[in-house]
């Protein structure tokens, strides 16, 4: 994949927004479904603009839309930057597996000595 600008943009606001835990923990319950701010706020002891603050950031990084028509304004979840991101650690992925492979056969070069001074060992 190219390195472009604008992808390096939206995957800086996307793992901005993924590191903080009440903005992964608001995104996890998005997955179900549209929620009011109100309903998004119950299980954190935050007040609302707090949470209004962290929904603004979710929005800005394109994780969640939050409708403009309904006097709530529910946000819901838009899973189009965390493939993105997925994508880009993806291109990683063929890296460390070459790297296990590698690790995979030096054990299995370090069991074989390892037997064959064990076989030396019981001849003697």
């Amino acid at each position: 994949m190219e390195h472009n600008e604008g992808s390096a943009d939206s995957l800086s606001l996307t793992f901005g927004a993924l590191a903080d835990p009440t903005r992964r923990a608001i995104l996890a319950k998005l997955r179900l479904g549209e929620e009011t701010v109100t309903h998004l706020a119950e299980p954190f002891s935050l007040s609302l603009p707090a949470i209004t603050k962290h929904l603004k950031v979710l929005e800005r990084a394109g994780l969640i839309v939050r409708s403009r028509e309904a006097k709530w304004r529910p946000s819901r979840l838009d899973a189009g930057p965390l493939k993105e991101a997925s994508d880009w650690i993806g291109e990683y992925r063929d890296f460390w597996e070459a790297r296990f492979d590698r690790l995979d056969e030096y054990l299995k070069q370090l069991q074989t000595v390892e037997q064959k001074k064990e076989k030396e060992h019981e001849q003697h």
